[in-house]
């Protein structure tokens, strides 16, 4: 039982930044666009975060040269995909072995590096408290915004009207579009907001969840991002679930190592991945719930002069 408030607090730390990428997703595929580099700008907004902490001793300019990082490799994604119309599967996956490639290129001279020395997490008067303290107030400010994110997403999307255009247009662009939306501006921004969410979760990553930067850091986690969307059918609300049950897949591997479990650490280290394959499988025995709650629109092109 003393381990137990440790236990939660690393499933916090890490489904953090699989929450954060994730609604940016949602956000991204409520327009209709699938863009598959998600790991490729973590990758890249994460050396970039690390880099500038680096440089100016600044975690705040960080995290904004992540966001920004992220939101500028969507930006050139919507380029091809949305204004040369190329190919939204085949588009993300070169972003992603781009950005793995380019990430790698620019961390050469940070490898082993470390960053300075920063103030206390969590909430002063609260995080001394016993067990409470340590299991909800001692995190990252990333950590209480992502929950705050998640209630402003699904306010975004269900209670307003920019809301209901952006699903408006992940449904039916054409529509959309006879109604005088301006549809590939919207998934333009939809897509700069994905971007920046990635970058916030790169971000994170490599400058407070580890802190280093080490060539291919991200481990996965755009991926299972991804899946996670399609595992909460595209609803902010259970995002949270999906990120926190992967991040505890992900932490409870570390604590049964640290109890003496006998289990090969091959084994434990593949939980994760096990665990996003099992529950894609399961869900697509339904495909008709899939195509109930998944946008119309997702992944097909849209031009407004054909």
């Amino acid at each position: 039982m003393d381990a137990l408030p440790l236990l939660v607090a690393a499933t916090l730390n890490a489904g953090t930044p699989l929450l954060v990428a994730a609604l940016g997703i949602v956000v991204a595929e409520r327009s209709g666009v699938v863009n598959l580099g998600i790991e490729g700008v973590m990758l890249v907004a994460a050396i970039v975060a690390f880099a500038v902490t680096h440089a100016t001793h600044s975690y705040a300019l960080g995290f904004a040269a992540g966001a920004l990082a992220g939101a500028l490799l969507a930006v050139a994604f919507a380029l091809f995909a949305i204004g040369l119309h190329t190919n939204q599967y085949a588009t993300g996956l070169a972003l992603a072995l781009f950005g793995a490639g380019l990430s790698a290129f620019i961390g050469l001279p940070y490898s082993g590096e470390s960053l300075p020395a920063r103030a206390a997490d969590g909430i002063a008067g609260l995080r001394e408290w016993p067990v409470l303290g340590a299991m909800l107030f001692s995190h990252h400010a990333l950590v209480y915004a992502s929950w705050a994110l998640v209630a402003a997403v699904a306010w975004f999307l269900y209670r307003t009207r920019w809301g209901l255009v952006l699903r408006a247009v992940g449904e039916s662009p054409e529509a959309a579009h006879a109604l005088g939306y301006p549809v590939r501006a919207i998934r333009v921004a939809a897509l700069a907001f994905g971007g920046a969410c990635a970058g916030l979760a790169g971000a994170y990553l490599s400058t407070i969840y580890t802190p280093l930067w080490a060539e291919g850091m991200v481990a996965g986690r755009g991926w299972i991002a991804l899946a996670l969307v399609v595992f909460a059918t595209w609803r902010p609300a259970r995002v949270v679930a999906g990120a926190y049950l992967f991040g505890g897949v992900t932490m409870l591997q570390l604590h049964l190592q640290g109890e003496g479990v006998q289990i090969p650490s091959q084994i434990m280290s593949m939980a994760p991945y096990l665990a996003t394959i099992v529950v894609l499988a399961l869900i697509s025995r339904n495909p008709r719930w899939i195509r109930l709650n998944m946008p119309a629109s997702l992944g097909k092109p849209f031009n407004p002069n054909a």
